[in-house]
């Protein structure tokens, strides 16, 4: 699997979105954000971010963010696979700078990895809406 952060690797559509949302299988919280994940049943992990203005006001913050997110992501992917990830951001999130984004990212997406979900032989098997 490569370690790029394609279109194959993003949550896209509400409807993938709202299956995480509806019934995650693991959850995660951390200090200023929320990690919600669902089994996929594929041979890679998808990533959902939801950074509001409520909780992240400047969009260069909220961008900023999003890019600290995604590159750790990219860096863990490996130790994810088969979730379907969603990330919400609350308040002071944005307070932190790089450094520390990247290290709490680190930490959540291996508490993450400890509840990895088992892989079916079929892929889509667990989540027929994953196209």
């Amino acid at each position: 699997m490569s370690r790029e952060f394609g279109r194959e690797k993003r949550l896209l559509t509400p409807r993938q979105f709202k299956c995480v949302f509806d019934s995650p299988t693991g959850k995660v919280p951390g200090r200023n954000v929320l990690l919600l994940a669902r089994e996929n049943g594929l041979q890679h992990p998808r990533l959902g971010l939801v950074i509001g203005k409520k909780s992240v006001k400047l969009s260069v913050e909220r961008n900023r963010i999003k890019r600290q997110i995604r590159e750790t992501f990219r860096q863990h992917q490996l130790e994810l696979t088969g979730w379907d990830v969603v990330i919400v951001a609350r308040k002071g999130l944005a307070d932190l700078d790089n450094p520390e984004l990247a290290r709490q990212f680190t930490k959540l997406w291996k508490r993450l990895s400890r509840q990895q979900p088992a892989l079916t032989g079929d892929p889509g098997a667990a989540n027929p809406t994953h196209a």
